[in-house]
């Protein structure tokens, strides 16, 4: 089996790569990458099937090199790892993995032990796997109420400037249903208890609820990037 390191950090590399060398005997070759762009082009052209992808990258993020290799080879096993646990990323791995692949997200602050573990678990017995130890850090960081998928997809609209009719054509929901998102997003995400606003003051509550959701983790600069990607695809099919 042949394994593709993507990682900018040639400290992490190297770790990488001697863990994965330990848990993974079964390994013949490893390749390296240094960005999400050369990652992809690597398992193009080495017919990869097994990666370890840092999230953030300068020349091209993890998700995005993530989403071409799937694209392209929708069985590819791949497990994430980052410094982060916004929930924005797991959103975002959630939304384009494939139904044929297995996939995992661990912290580099994760143990030897948890990294091995997650190694295998993911690229040989293709099980999903999400350490812990995000899931604790997102619980003592998280101050807003979980949005649902549906809300979470008109948050992205909304931070990407469609009006309410244009994503409830894209989402393929009705104005009504569009809108009714948006006053659960402004009670989650807190919009309305903004402090001392007098009375004759107006609020953009759109604004507010994307500074909200980026302060809070719920959306971040990777995540858009990737989201007005889909708009411009979207856009072009739409107008075709």
């Amino acid at each position: 089996m042949k394994l593709l390191l993507v990682e900018d950090d040639k400290f992490h590399a190297d770790y990488l790569k001697k863990a994965a060398m330990e848990a993974l005997p079964e390994v013949t070759e490893i390749l390296h990458a240094l960005d999400g762009r050369e990652g992809e082009k690597q398992a193009r052209r080495h017919s990869i099937t097994a990666v370890v992808m840092d999230l953030q990258m300068k020349e091209r993020n993890g998700i995005d090199a993530a989403r071409t290799i799937w694209a392209e080879r929708p069985q590819t096993r791949i497990l994430f790892w980052s410094n982060y646990s916004d929930e924005a990323y797991l959103r975002g791995i959630a939304r384009i993995v494939p139904d044929e692949s297995s996939y995992g997200y661990v912290l580099k602050t994760a143990t030897r032990e948890r990294l091995n573990l997650a190694l295998r678990a993911v690229l040989l017995e293709a099980q999903i796997v999400v350490d812990q130890q995000i899931h604790k850090v997102q619980h003592q960081t998280r101050t807003h109420d979980t949005l649902t998928d549906s809300e979470y997809a008109v948050l992205i609209d909304m931070s990407l400037g469609l009006s309410d009719k244009l994503i409830a054509k894209r989402q393929g929901m009705s104005l009504r249903t569009v809108q009714n998102r948006l006053l659960s997003l402004y009670d989650k995400l807190g919009v309305d208890s903004l402090e001392s606003s007098p009375d004759d003051i107006a609020i953009n509550k759109r604004t507010r609820a994307i500074t909200r959701a980026l302060s809070l983790r719920a959306i971040n600069t990777e995540s858009l990037e990737s989201a007005e990607r889909d708009l411009q695809r979207w856009l072009h099919r739409s107008s075709s």
